[in-house]
């Protein structure tokens, strides 16, 4: 299937809309169904949307592999079910106060590799049902921890009640929770007060289209090739021949690699889909923008 646009388009969302809206908004402007976007952020959360246009959204699995940067701000000694300001406040009665000195080394055990419980209010799927609609509804919600990775978890500012932290973390990482959980292992509690998303991978916030300013003229000059979505990859120039192989299905050798995915391009740096690692150690065009796969 041919489109009129293929690529990424990185939006700063505002604060109180869905990340879900971002996207009508694009596709309204490009007059386009085949829109998505990499990565749900809150309508509490502001900064970089990453938008896919076209074939691109067929690479949301591999922008998902970038790593995420924040900044968010929490308020100690209170909580609530939603663990930010979408539900009630509680505040604790004689709360823990914990120093500087205290917090950045309760910090330290957040680093790295880590179990995560998701947030209750979230969108994991719990036997089929996202968890936030159960939550709203006050059924119970069981959430497994999962493993994430902190890979920068940077103290900031800190002036009681409020707590200010810079985070680079991997994709499926609550910001809410790892507050909740540092200000837990503190004695205390924590309600996220504000997040922004700073950059995905090497989409910036400060170099994204604001999502007022998306109109048809506009939003056709910021898309960037689809390329842009898969820079994190290795990539191969495909001969002529190769390339006729590869579009019709047929495999393709690379001895010397093991990579899981090659981006593939044509002669003039063209994507024309991922190379994807086959058990036999072949490569075959997957997906194909200009087939079928």
């Amino acid at each position: 299937m041919r489109f009129p646009f293929t690529g990424v388009i990185p939006v700063d969302k505002p604060v109180g809309v869905s990340s879900r809206h971002v996207v009508d908004v694009v596709a309204r402007a490009l007059g386009m169904k085949s829109v998505g976007h990499a990565g749900t952020l809150d309508p509490l959360a502001s900064g970089v949307v990453v938008v896919c246009v076209g074939h691109a959204t067929k690479l949301v699995d591999y922008l998902h592999e970038l790593p995420k940067h924040y900044a968010a701000t929490f308020l100690l000694g209170r909580s609530s079910p939603s663990d930010d300001f979408e539900t009630s406040i509680d505040v604790e009665e004689d709360p823990v106060r914990p120093s500087a000195a205290e917090i950045e080394a309760a910090a330290g055990a957040f680093r790295g590799d880590i179990l995560q419980r998701p947030c209750d209010y979230s969108a994991v799927h719990v036997d089929g049902k996202r968890a936030y609609r159960l939550a709203r509804k006050g059924r119970p919600v069981v959430l497994e921890s999962k493993p994430v990775r902190i890979e920068r978890l940077a103290i900031t500012g800190y002036e009681w009640p409020r707590l200010a932290v810079e985070i680079e973390c991997s994709s499926g990482t609550f910001v809410r929770a790892l507050g909740r959980d540092l200000a837990e292992s503190l004695g205390t509690k924590a309600v996220m007060e504000s997040l922004v998303r700073t950059a995905v991978g090497p989409f910036s916030h400060v170099a994204s289209i604001a999502l007022d300013a998306i109109t048809p003229e506009t939003a056709r000059a910021v898309l960037l090739p689809a390329a842009a979505a898969v820079a994190h990859l290795p990539s191969t120039l495909l001969a002529e021949d190769a390339l006729a192989t590869a579009v019709r299905g047929g495999l393709l050798q690379f001895p010397d690699s093991e990579c899981p995915a090659i981006v593939a391009l044509d002669a003039t740096g063209l994507l024309v889909g991922i190379l994807k690692r086959l058990d036999s150690g072949s490569y075959r065009l997957r997906p194909n923008f200009l087939g079928v796969g």
